[in-house]
């Protein structure tokens, strides 16, 4: 049922028009924390990176739905290449740490999706299904302003959190 949820949160995202927020983000800037690179069916599945969540921005003021502090650069791009569908499984972008954490993705489609707690409490999840091709400028926020938090992004074809 929760991920019905957050796929229904990513629907209303795109109806409510914000595939033109998120100005104050620069999805062209250099990721904090790095690039990962994959395929379909990447091993290991989960890959993870570690990042630190947070940041000055208040996404709430620039994407209506979204909650968190974010940085003006993203934490992570991903480039996906995905199967052609119906092959197409779907991807599972999810962070987990010790602190209240949400999650930002600018997708390949141009629009923006937002999470704040994922099926197992205060860890954010977002689901593409079936997954899209090309890149993914994510940010690992924090629910609280001034709080910086250790965290894992990590990125799945077989699992989400």
């Amino acid at each position: 049922m929760m991920k019905n949820a957050i796929r229904l949160t990513a629907i209303a995202a795109l109806a409510a028009g914000l595939s033109t927020a998120g100005a104050a983000q620069d999805i062209s800037a250099e990721p904090n924390a790095g690039t990962i690179v994959l395929e379909a069916n990447f091993t290991p599945d989960p890959t993870t990176m570690d990042v630190t969540s947070g940041g000055e921005i208040d996404v709430s003021e620039v994407i209506p739905g979204c909650t968190g502090y974010i940085s003006e650069a993203p934490d992570v791009r991903l480039t996906f290449t995905a199967e052609p569908a119906p092959d197409a499984f779907p991807l599972y972008i999810y962070a987990l740490s010790s602190g209240d954490t949400t999650l930002v993705v600018n997708a390949p489609d141009g629009n923006w999706y937002c999470n704040d707690d994922g099926e197992q409490g205060l860890d954010p999840t977002l689901v593409f299904s079936p997954a899209m091709g090309g890149d993914y400028e994510i940010w690992v926020g924090s629910y609280d302003e001034d709080e910086f938090h250790d965290a894992k992004l990590s990125v799945s074809e077989l699992e989400g959190r």
